[in-house]
C-alpha cells in the first residue's frame, strides 16, 4: 500500500515536500552514488528492465565503451531505450550549456538537481549558449506548430482538413467546441500515437510556410529532417546545431552593422571601384561572423566619452540587466524542455507518470466546460479582474503575511515543484544518463567528430520523418514531386532574400584590397601569436605562472593528446601529465601525475607507488567545478583566426576545504568535467 500511495501522490501536482520552504538552510552531505541524495541519483542506481551496454554489470575495472572510436565501432545502444545519435545529442548540448558547477547541499526543488542558480554569473559567451538554445528547443518548436497549422489550413490534404472541419463545426452546432478541444488535448498527451495521426510528420525544411505544400530546402537538400533549411550533417543534431549559431551570427552581424550606420546612402555614387578608399578596407560588418567563426575553431569612429554624458549610465544599464535577462531565457528553455520531457519522456526516467499528471489536471476542464455556461465563465472573468484591480487593501496585507509566516512559499507553487515536478530538463535528463554509466563504471564515450564537411545528399527520409493521414499522400504531393524537393541541386544558385536592400545590408564584401589588407594583417598577426606563445616557455621557466598555464594550450597534434575514460593527458603548472580518475575504492578520486609512461601503460590496475601522484582529492570532497579557458576570450579569437587551431581549455578543481587545483591544455576537458560531475553523490546547482 505504501508504493501506491506514493505512486498516487506522485500523480498530484504538488511539492514532494516542503523542506525548500520551511527549512531552506538545512544541509545534507551524500559521499556517493549509492546514498541516491535525488531522483537523478536513484535512476542511475536503479536496476531497469530494458537495458544498454553501458548499464550491464562487469568487473571492478572502468570500462572502455569506445571513448575516441568512430560511431560505427561504439556498441549501441549504450542506453536502454535511447538511441547513441539521441544521447550524443544531449551530451553535446550539455558540454555548450554546463560552465560552472557548486555543491548545493540544500533540498534541490522537484528532487532534481543542476537547477540553475538564481545568482548565475553573467558572460557573453553564457548568453550565447542559451540563445542557441533558446533556438534549437523554443523556436524550432514553434516553427513546426506553424507549418502544422498552415498544413491544415491549406486543404491540401483534403481528407484530414475535411475531417477536423466537420468536427469543428458539429461541435460549434451543438456548443461542444470546449469539450472537444480539452477531449482532443487529453488524446495528445495520453496517448502518443495519436499525435502522428492528428498530425502527421513532415521534415520542417520540405514545407512551404505560406502554402503547406512543397518546397525545396533552403540548403538546397533535404540533407536533415529536424533543422529549418535541412542542411547536411555527420551526426544527428549537427544540422540545428549550426542553424543556431548561425542565428545568434545573425543577431551580432545586425546589431554591429546597425552600429557601424552601415546604409547605402552612405556609398559614392556611380560603379563600384575596386581602387577606392572604400574598396581598401575590410567591412567591419564581417567582424562578428569572424569572431564568432574563430570561437568555434578554437572549440571543435565616435564621440569622446568624456563629452557623452549618457555613455556610460546606458551602458551599465544594459550590462546591469543582461544578467536578469540570461536567467529568464534559461528560464524559458528549461520550461520548454520540461513540458517535452513529460510528454516524450526518455528512459530512465517515468514514461507514463508525467503524462497522466498533466492529463488529470485537464479533464476536469471537460467537465466544467459541459455545465458551465459562457455567462458563468465571463462572469466569474470579469469579477477576477475587478478584484485583482481593487483589491489592494486585501491582498498586499495577505502577500507581506505570507511572507513572513512562509519566506519564498512562492518557490513551492513554481511548475517545476508542482505540475512538472520530477521532470528534467535535457541538462538534468543528461547528467542522469552520465551518473548511469558511472554507477556500473561504464562512462558514456563522448560524441564522435568528424573532420570532413557532411556529404551534399539527401537524407534517408522513412515514415517516422513523412506521413500522411489515412490513403492521403504526404503533403499531397507525388513521389517524383517529393524526390525533385529532396534531392541535390546547383550549389551555386544564390538563395533568395527579400529584396536588393536585405543583399546590400548583409553583404560583407571586403574588396580586393580589402582582402589583401587582412590577408596582411592576419599573417602578421600569426607570426606575433607564434612568437607570444614561443616566449611563454621561457616565462615559465623563470617562474611566471601565467605563462605556465599556457603552456600547450595550442597543441599542434590534437589526436596525440585524446585519451580517456579513465586518464587524460594535460599539465599542472605548465607541466606535462595525466589527470586521471580512480573508481576502485569505495570513495572514487581524481589525481594527477607526471609519470611519463601513462599514455603507454595507463593507470588501471597501478599503485600510487607507481604512479607517484602530485596531488589526489576524492571525488567526494569536490564542491566546485569550473571549465577554464586556455586564453583570454580576446586572444582565444585571434589564435582562432591567425591560427586556424584549436585551443585546448582546462578544468579547476575545489575543494571542500577551499583548496583548488588547475589542469590545463587538456583536449578531452568536457569529458572529464563530466565524469566528475557524474561520479559524486553531489546535489550540484548550474553557475
Amino acid at each position: 500500500m505504501a508504493g501506491t500511495g506514493a505512486v498516487y501522490k506522485d500523480l498530484l501536482p504538488i511539492p514532494n515536500d516542503t523542506q525548500p520552504v520551511s527549512e531552506p538552510d538545512k544541509k545534507e552531505q551524500h559521499a556517493s552514488l549509492t546514498q541516491e541524495a535525488t531522483a537523478s541519483h536513484a535512476l542511475a542506481m536503479a536496476d531497469h528492465d530494458e537495458k544498454g551496454v553501458a548499464q550491464e554489470d562487469h568487473g571492478e575495472e572502468v570500462r572502455d565503451l569506445g571513448w575516441n572510436e568512430l560511431k560505427e565501432q561504439i556498441p549501441a545502444p549504450l542506453v536502454g531505450g535511447l538511441e547513441n545519435e539521441e544521447l550524443w545529442i544531449l551530451v553535446r548540448r550539455f558540454n555548450k550549456q554546463m560552465y560552472h558547477v557548486k555543491e548545493y547541499p540544500h533540498p534541490v526543488p522537484g528532487n532534481l538537481d543542476l537547477n540553475i542558480a538564481d545568482e548565475e554569473e553573467f558572460s557573453p559567451d553564457k548568453l550565447r549558449a542559451q540563445l542557441e538554445r533558446l533556438y534549437m528547443t523554443v523556436i524550432i518548436g514553434l516553427m513546426g506548430f506553424g507549418k502544422q497549422i498552415v498544413r491544415l489550413r491549406s486543404w491540401r490534404e483534403r481528407r484530414r482538413t475535411a475531417a477536423f472541419c466537420a468536427a469543428y463545426f458539429l461541435a460549434w452546432t451543438f456548443d461542444f467546441i470546449v469539450p472537444l478541444f480539452t477531449t482532443t488535448l487529453v488524446a495528445l498527451i495520453v496517448y502518443p500515437p495519436s499525435r502522428d495521426l492528428l498530425f502527421p510528420p513532415a521534415p520542417l525544411a520540405l514545407v512551404d510556410g505560406k502554402t503547406g505544400g512543397v518546397q525545396k530546402p533552403k540548403a538546397g537538400v533535404l540533407g536533415s529532417t529536424d533543422s529549418a533549411t535541412g542542411a547536411p550533417e555527420n551526426h544527428k543534431g549537427e544540422a540545428v546545431e549550426a542553424e543556431a549559431s548561425h542565428f545568434v551570427n545573425g543577431i551580432a552581424s545586425v546589431a554591429l552593422a546597425s552600429a557601424s550606420g552601415k546604409h547605402p546612402q552612405n556609398d559614392p555614387p556611380g560603379k563600384k571601384d575596386e581602387d577606392s578608399p572604400n574598396s581598401s578596407v575590410p567591412d567591419p560588418t564581417a567582424l562578428a561572423v569572424g569572431a564568432s567563426s574563430a570561437r568555434v575553431k578554437v572549440s571543435g569612429g565616435s564621440a569622446s566619452a568624456d563629452n557623452d554624458k549618457a555613455k556610460v549610465p546606458v551602458e551599465n544599464a544594459m550590462w546591469t540587466k543582461m544578467r536578469p535577462i540570461m536567467h529568464g531565457l534559461g528560464d524559458v528553455c528549461d520550461t520548454w524542455e520540461r513540458f517535452g520531457n513529460a510528454l516524450s519522456p526518455t528512459k530512465p526516467f517515468p514514461q507514463d507518470l508525467y503524462r497522466l499528471r498533466l492529463a488529470a489536471l485537464v479533464v476536469p476542464l471537460i467537465g466544467m466546460s459541459i455545465f458551465v455556461s459562457s455567462y458563468m465563465f465571463m462572469k466569474g472573468l470579469t469579477f477576477g479582474v475587478g478584484a485583482g484591480f481593487f483589491g489592494d487593501p486585501v491582498i498586499f496585507p495577505a502577500l507581506e503575511w505570507l511572507n513572513n509566516k512562509f519566506p519564498n512559499w512562492q518557490k513551492l507553487l513554481e511548475v517545476r515543484n508542482t505540475i512538472l515536478k520530477g521532470v528534467p530538463t535535457n541538462a538534468q535528463l543528461t547528467i542522469t544518463l552520465l551518473r548511469l554509466g558511472e554507477a556500473r563504471k561504464s562512462p558514456l564515450p563522448p560524441p564522435p567528430t568528424s573532420a570532413q564537411p557532411p556529404p551534399d545528399e539527401s537524407a534517408d527520409v522513412t515514415d517516422e520523418h513523412l506521413r500522411a493521414a489515412g490513403s492521403d499522400y504526404p503533403l499531397n504531393a507525388t513521389e517524383d514531386e517529393l524526390k525533385d524537393a529532396m534531392e541535390k541541386h546547383d550549389p551555386n544558385i544564390k538563395h533568395e532574400t527579400g529584396g536588393s536592400d536585405i543583399d546590400a545590408s548583409k553583404s560583407t564584401h571586403h574588396g580586393k584590397k580589402g582582402s589583401k589588407i587582412l590577408g596582411f594583417f592576419k599573417g602578421s598577426v600569426k607570426a606575433t601569436v607564434e612568437s607570444t606563445l614561443g616566449a611563454d616557455h621561457l616565462k615559465a621557466k623563470a617562474g611566471s605562472d601565467a605563462s605556465k598555464n599556457r603552456l600547450g594550450v595550442v597543441p599542434k597534434d590534437k589526436a596525440s593528446l585524446l585519451s580517456g575514460p579513465v586518464d587524460f593527458a594535460c599539465r599542472y603548472h605548465g607541466k606535462r601529465g595525466h589527470t586521471y580518475v580512480s573508481t576502485k575504492a569505495t570513495i572514487p578520486c581524481v589525481s594527477f601525475s607526471l609519470s611519463s609512461d601513462i599514455k603507454k601503460k595507463g593507470t588501471i590496475g597501478r599503485t600510487e607507488d607507481e604512479l607517484h601522484p602530485v596531488w589526489s582529492v576524492a571525488v567526494a570532497d569536490i564542491k566546485e567545478l569550473k571549465k577554464i579557458g586556455g586564453l583570454g576570450w580576446k586572444a582565444k579569437l585571434v589564435v582562432g583566426w591567425a591560427l586556424d587551431r584549436e585551443v585546448a581549455d582546462g578544468v579547476e578543481i575545489v575543494t571542500k576545504t577551499g583548496e583548488s587545483y588547475t589542469v590545463t591544455a587538456m583536449v578531452l576537458r568536457d569529458e572529464l568535467f563530466n565524469r566528475l560531475v557524474a561520479l559524486g553523490g553531489q546535489r550540484w546547482e548550474a553557475w
